[in-house]
């Protein structure tokens, strides 16, 4: 194959400039920043190891081989660029496995029985190969256009993978899985109160935004104002809000000793939950809206015209074909939700903001990690699972 050319006749060397310019960050990362830190405990600030460093000779071969076939894939020759693109999956999944696993076997050597308070940190070079990588597989499926299908198996593949190296006890010398060690228990109830948060908030926030944007739809003279005081709520920041509810919560507890009982007070998961809906509303409201909105007038005269009822129509015709724009909103409300309950933390409400804003006060970026890594993967899950649902729902044609 030759190089491609350009209009004006030019030879063009970079085919894939997304990929390339995730190569050098993260190539510039491998070489001027930390893969992980060594301390010999808690209390003691780590010392840098580079990457050459804490990696085993064919650790590192091999994940320079990998870089090199990233580095090709990115090139306008030799490869076609369907081969290039399914090269780049390939390569950025076993780079992100080797470091995963690089980073374990260090611990495991770096954590001696003579010194078994010693801690081994990750590093700011291994977040951004990790992130590097994980952005050249979404890039090479985007440029791809893989259906869903190869998307789902992939990930599936990708987390069994992850899953089979926690297996095998890899990690257990990290200082991030010791202070999960010390936290077990508490680390799954704050999960589980996250979770419990997070559903607590979209249910009412469905059932208030659904109707909500169907009545924007058929009520023009109402949106103006509705859109206004959703807009209100979002540009109050959430500390602020959170803080906002906490004396009128506490007073209406206090005048009305039932709702205290049931836990509508000052502080806890009451404030939380309510500051979390009002987020809520405006992305299913507006979403809700722009479905409806977007339903082709044609497609509810004919509905209309086979005799259908407003009813018919409406459940028929128009939610259906309204079903995917909603179903955006609703992931769009899911993933900010998640995040947004880590603050809730801070009024007493729990979840995995409690190890974030500990961590904090004690200076400890593990305890931190291990509220922040669970969230993001909640997050990331979410998202996934939302985007397979949203596909779905779309019509045939549309796919």
């Amino acid at each position: 194959m030759t190089a491609t050319i350009l209009d004006d006749g030019r030879r063009r060397l970079v085919a894939d400039r997304v990929l390339l310019t995730l190569w050098v960050a993260g190539a510039a990362a491998v070489l001027l920043l930390p893969f992980a830190s060594m301390a010999p405990n808690r209390l003691v600030s780590g010392q840098p190891v580079m990457l050459w460093a804490a990696l085993l000779p064919w650790q590192a071969w091999t994940a320079a081989g990998l870089a090199a076939l990233l580095l090709l894939s990115a090139l306008a020759t030799p490869l076609p660029r369907a081969l290039a693109h399914g090269l780049t999956l390939a390569a950025a999944w076993g780079l992100a496995l080797l470091v995963l696993y690089g980073i374990g076997t260090y611990a495991g050597r770096a954590v001696t029985p003579d010194m078994p308070a010693a801690r081994v940190s990750l590093g700011s070079a291994f977040w951004v190969v990790l992130f590097c990588a994980a952005l050249a597989m979404l890039d090479a499926f985007q440029r791809l256009k893989a259906g869903m299908l190869p998307q789902v198996l992939y990930a599936v593949a990708t987390v069994g993978a992850v899953a089979g190296l926690f297996a095998l006890d890899l990690f257990d010398d990290l200082s991030i899985l010791r202070e999960y060690a010390n936290r077990e228990d508490a680390f799954a109830g704050e999960f589980l109160t996250h979770l419990a948060l997070v559903g607590a908030a979209l249910g009412p926030a469905l059932l208030l935004g659904l109707p909500l944007g169907l009545l924007a739809r058929r009520r023009a003279k109402l949106r103006g104002g509705l859109f206004g005081l959703l807009n209100f709520f979002q540009t109050i920041p959430s500390i602020a809000l959170f803080a906002l509810l906490v004396a009128p919560l506490s007073a209406l507890g206090d005048a009305v000793p039932v709702l205290k009982a049931v836990g509508i007070k000052g502080i806890g998961a009451a404030p939380a939950v309510i500051a979390l809906v009002m987020y809520s509303l405006l992305p299913i409201v507006r979403n809700t809206y722009a479905g409806f909105a977007g339903v082709p007038a044609a497609a509810v005269e004919a509905a209309r015209g086979m005799g259908m009822t407003t009813r018919q129509v409406l459940w028929r015709v128009e939610v259906p074909l309204a079903l995917p724009v909603i179903l955006s909103g609703l992931r769009i409300v899911t993933v900010q939700a998640i995040g947004l309950t880590v603050v809730a933390a801070l009024i007493g409400a729990g979840g995995l903001g409690t190890f974030i804003f500990q961590g904090l006060g004690q200076y400890a970026i593990d305890l931190v990690l291990l509220g922040a890594i669970p969230t993001i993967f909640l997050a990331v899950t979410a998202d996934f699972f939302l985007q397979i649902l949203v596909a779905l729902s779309k019509p045939e044609g549309a796919r």
